[in-house]
């Protein structure tokens, strides 16, 4: 019933947390209570697991964001590029 749960959520927008608090004993009542709960919480639309991670799309996580916050943190005596992944001194 845990899987049941948990795919009724996944499939409705939820997180795998959100999820849990799902009630029903046949996967159609967990994926109505899973839509209501759902637009309860205002969740758009199903989430798709991205093989690639959590971070693509967003410049956090991105090379160029760790460089500008080694910046603004070292100052600009060294360089680091992240063409190469090298540091070389100014």
């Amino acid at each position: 019933m845990e899987l049941a749960r948990l795919r009724a959520g996944l499939a409705a927008g939820l997180t795998p947390e959100q999820s849990v608090r799902l009630t029903g004993t046949t996967p159609e009542e967990l994926a109505a209570d899973a839509r209501t709960f759902a637009a309860e919480l205002g969740a758009r639309s199903a989430r798709k697991p991205s093989a690639s991670g959590s971070d693509v799309g967003s410049t956090r996580g991105s090379t160029g964001a760790g460089e500008a916050r080694y910046r603004a943190k070292h100052g600009d005596g060294q360089q680091f590029s992240h063409a190469s992944y090298q540091m070389k001194n100014a």
